[in-house]
């Protein structure tokens, strides 16, 4: 959320107020990467045991909730 507020040209200093930091230099923390930039890392991240690419639930746990 901090990153979309950057990029739709808000202020540190008011990204900062919004996610109650007490200082605009708390807030950097949650700027330096943008959800693009995490999704590239996430694909190159291979589990050690496991095929790579995104999780992808059955419909059981739909099923259930469903149920409810």
């Amino acid at each position: 959320m901090a990153m979309d507020l950057l990029q739709s040209g808000a202020r540190r200093s008011v990204i900062a107020l919004w996610l109650g930091h007490g200082s605009a230099e708390t807030t950097q923390i949650h700027l330096d990467a943008s959800l693009a930039m995490k999704e590239q890392a996430l694909v190159k991240a291979t589990p050690l045991h496991g095929r790579p690419g995104r999780y992808r639930p059955s419909d059981q746990p739909m099923d259930f909730l469903n149920s409810l």
